[in-house]
């Protein structure tokens, strides 16, 4: 439906005659994606404890799959199922493998306004005519109190961002409350807030990515907004300091 109503398509909601031919797709699907010496460089292990997690250089890609995940704005199994037969514990750089082939459109202006739908757990961006930008899923915070609603405002904006764990936001993990003290965790995919951090004028709450982004729209936040990766990073160039944001 945000489709069609982008495209002026009446809001069936259905697959139709003309969302079908709206939706025709002029260059070829996919496209091959050679891997490179830096893409198997940046691959690095993920520990599975706060702990860990501090302790790395960097939260990278843990996998050559994840990466070429996050270039595509793919799953994982999705990057497997096109590549049957290759052998994804011993690939080496060379190695071309078959992938979607996907991009944003340019940034022509920044947006003027955010929209986020709890009940649809939908963000949306749109300019200043009131025209749809992005219509991107998110994920949203998992107890109804914690869920702000109303209108924000974008305070911060930050670019593979590191994250400060505070045992106090996770008292449903033993791990967070025996270690009883902060840590900083390292930038990288893998970071909590992932690639990019967009604050609100509300103490602890903003939007940002995920390492997960196969979860997002499906499983809770502790209150933030979570999307993709690749949506987080698009977003930011759209988004400023100011900009009001609508929780509905």
């Amino acid at each position: 439906m945000a489709f069609q109503r982008k495209r002026g398509i009446p809001l069936s909601g259905l697959l139709d005659a003309y969302t079908k031919a709206a939706l025709l797709i002029t260059p070829p699907a996919m496209t091959g994606y050679t891997i490179t010496a830096e893409d198997i460089a940046r691959l690095l292990p993920v520990p599975k404890t706060w702990l860990g997690k501090s302790e790395q250089p960097r939260l990278d890609f843990e996998n050559i799959v994840e990466l070429l995940g996050e270039k595509a704005f793919s799953h994982p199994q999705l990057i497997r199922a096109l590549n049957p037969g290759v052998n994804w514990g011993d690939l080496p750089a060379g190695t071309t493998v078959t992938i979607p082939q996907v991009q944003y459109p340019p940034v022509a202006d920044q947006a003027a306004l955010l929209r986020i739908s709890l009940q649809e757990c939908v963000l949306e961006a749109f300019d200043s005519e009131s025209n749809l930008l992005v219509h991107f899923p998110c994920s949203i915070g998992r107890l109804a109190e914690k869920r702000p609603a109303g209108e924000l405002r974008v305070a911060t904006i930050a670019l593979d961002p590191n994250y400060t764990f505070d045992p106090v936001v996770f008292p449903e993990s033993p791990e967070a409350q025996a270690l009883g003290r902060k840590l900083i965790i390292p930038p990288g995919p893998n970071n909590p807030v992932g690639v990019a951090w967009i604050g609100l004028d509300r103490p602890g709450y903003g939007i940002h990515g995920t390492p997960a982004p196969e979860q997002v729209g499906r499983t809770e936040s502790h209150g933030c907004f979570r999307l993709a990766n690749w949506n987080a990073d698009y977003l930011v160039k759209l988004v400023w300091i100011g900009m009001p944001v609508v929780v509905e």
